[in-house]
């Protein structure tokens, strides 16, 4: 997948909410899911920018748990009103390839370019899909935001395990004898 494609975008957007909102986030974890989805050179990536880029997760994750595609439409609107600016073409100085910023410039704080590109790119999704581009895992105590570009029945889960363990219990309880009482 290109490293700034849309559901590339979409991707590290959801990558770096689990990052930041269900594991202890710190820089070296952030740094670590930026630099796996393309990152590169010095990140320079302190606690304050965590902490940040953390606010702006709990956001983007309501996005993901919106029960309508007009009610994550309403949050996309006002993420891009307050967070976007004028599309504008980057190479970073010749760095990486030409691609697609809406934040206000190549140095601005991590919170304020992941807010915008990834509302960015969870609203083109949802406009393509019409739909909202995500959920949250319906697993017991999961919760963890996910991705769905795919076609046909909406995920409910954010992986296979999170499917597998759900499955399982509804079996046993399905199959248990009751209980003597």
């Amino acid at each position: 997948m290109e490293v700034h494609s849309t559901k590339a975008m979409a991707a590290r957007a959801v990558d770096l909410c689990v990052a930041l909102l269900h594991e202890p986030p710190s820089a070296e974890s952030v740094s670590r899911v930026l630099r796996d989805h393309g990152e590169t050179g010095d990140l320079d990536l302190g606690e304050a920018d965590v902490t940040a880029m953390r606010a702006a997760a709990a956001r983007l994750r309501e996005v993901l748990g919106a029960a309508t595609v007009g009610e994550a439409a309403d949050l996309l609107n006002r993420m891009l009103a307050g967070s976007a600016r004028a599309p504008r073409l980057t190479s970073h100085g010749g760095t990486t390839s030409w691609h697609v910023h809406v934040d206000s410039g190549d140095d601005v704080p991590w919170a304020e370019w992941f807010l915008a590109s990834s509302a960015m790119a969870l609203a083109v999704l949802l406009a393509d899909h019409q739909r909202v581009p995500g959920g949250l895992c319906a697993a017991r105590g999961c919760g963890r935001p996910y991705l769905d570009l795919g076609g046909g029945s909406p995920r409910r889960y954010c992986s296979t395990r999170c499917a597998t363990r759900e499955r399982v219990a509804a079996h046993r309880t399905r199959t248990s004898p009751p209980t003597p009482g």
